[in-house]
């Protein structure tokens, strides 16, 4: 009867879980790695940017059964390659190096690092380059709609998410939040039999590129 009352309490904490760190999240469209498009032609207008890492951040939350945990990292570096007379037709470019993970507790970020995750020794970077960007309004102030090439864990897919894409006089400002799974990149380390691992994972990144 013992096992039976553990049993049943397990299904149920399986079937509330943590998910409510995704709700509300929308989810990204997740294909196959696109050609990147022949970059337009250069304008007097165009400027290439350099994001601000020290005001900007790269992170993500993700979840198994009994908790939910959210990280950043604190190494990455990215371009804006804009033009300011058509959004449309700007590029990003951003890198990460994946072993700069921050999370709580330690020993977590340790796990994050190993074959299991993020395996760094074997893919120390991921990478996202922007194949299209298209001026879309959506929920929670989103303006755009952002389709790139992520890399990550060595496995290549496209992913489109809404944003928030602001050209100001000083900067550009984008955010963003969006959820992938993590077994499209091939992370399938399921956790514990009684504490299974969550595949939905949400991104967010909150980006300033200065303007000179």
């Amino acid at each position: 009867m013992k096992k039976l009352t553990l049993s049943l309490l397990s299904i149920a904490i399986l079937a509330t879980g943590c998910d409510d760190y995704s709700e509300g999240v929308e989810s990204a469209e997740v294909g196959e790695a696109q050609a990147e498009e022949t970059a337009a032609p250069a304008s007097e207008a165009r400027e290439t940017l350099t994001i601000d890492t020290a005001r900007s951040s790269v992170g993500f939350t993700g979840a198994k059964v009994s908790d939910s945990h959210a990280g950043t990292f604190g190494e990455w570096s990215g371009t804006i390659d804009l033009d300011p007379n058509e959004v449309t037709a700007s590029r990003v470019n951003i890198t990460i190096q994946m072993a700069s993970v921050d999370i709580e507790p330690e020993r977590l970020e340790g796990h994050l690092k190993s074959e299991d995750f993020f395996d760094v020794e074997n893919h120390p970077e991921a990478t996202f380059t922007t194949t299209a960007i298209e001026a879309r309004a959506g929920e929670n102030g989103a303006t755009h709609r952002i389709t790139g090439n992520l890399s990550l864990h060595g496995q290549t897919k496209s992913i489109s998410f809404p944003a928030k894409v602001e050209v100001k006089d000083d900067e550009v400002a984008t955010s963003a939040e969006f959820v992938i799974k993590r077994q499209d990149f091939g992370i399938v380390y399921p956790g514990m039999p009684d504490d299974l691992i969550n595949d939905d994972v949400v991104i967010r990144f909150d980006v300033h590129a200065p303007r000179s």
